[in-house]
């Protein structure tokens, strides 16, 4: 009789059995992917495939061209969305202890809607933080983008303090400093 526990025992069979799986799977003769087009069989192994997918046979390409589409587009607003949540996490990581966090959603939100938008880079960031900046004139917070949107000599950095303790230059400063940050962000998930 062995010293071995019952258990060991059991995962030594248990091994085995799995091993001579794995060494079945593997060298089973499976039929390989066709991956040249041109040859005569391949025409033959993708009717096989197709006969196995029912709804090729209830539809005809133009009742499937456009559900295809939907899923498409479907799928590029998921991507979308991704990317802009993405860019509105490394934001919020950043800036989230100092602006109200439905600022930066909203800022995150319109700028995903203005990026794709034919706009010059001081329209695009004075359109995304117009509707939070509604009391300042256009003319007005374009001054505060040119520093930011256009390489200047100087500290185009912002004070970094408590939302409440700032002044509304400042708060205006800020706000046009993380809309820049999440376009910028956008555009370089975009290419």
């Amino acid at each position: 009789m062995t010293n071995q526990p019952i258990r060991h025992i059991k995962s030594e069979d248990s091994l085995d059995r799995f091993a001579r799986e794995f060494l079945e799977v593997l060298l089973q003769d499976e039929a390989c992917y066709l991956w040249n087009p041109a040859e005569p069989e391949t025409e033959a192994y993708f009717e096989r495939l197709e006969q196995n997918f029912s709804l090729l046979d209830s539809l005809d390409s133009e009742e499937i061209a456009p559900q295809a589409e939907k899923f498409y587009d479907c799928l590029h607003q998921c991507w979308e969305s991704a990317e802009i949540l993405q860019a509105k996490q490394s934001i919020l990581q950043r800036f989230g202890h100092l602006v109200p966090c439905d600022w930066i959603d909203a800022i995150a939100e319109q700028a995903a809607r203005l990026i794709a938008e034919n706009l010059s880079p001081i329209e695009r960031l004075v359109a995304c933080v117009n509707p939070l900046l509604s009391n300042w004139g256009e003319e007005d917070l374009q001054v505060f983008a040119r520093p930011l949107v256009y390489t200047m000599r100087g500290d185009n950095g912002v004070k970094v303090a408590p939302w409440d303790e700032l002044s509304e230059i400042e708060k205006v400063r800020l706000t046009m400093k993380i809309a820049q940050e999440v376009l910028t962000e956008l555009q370089q998930t975009n290419q």
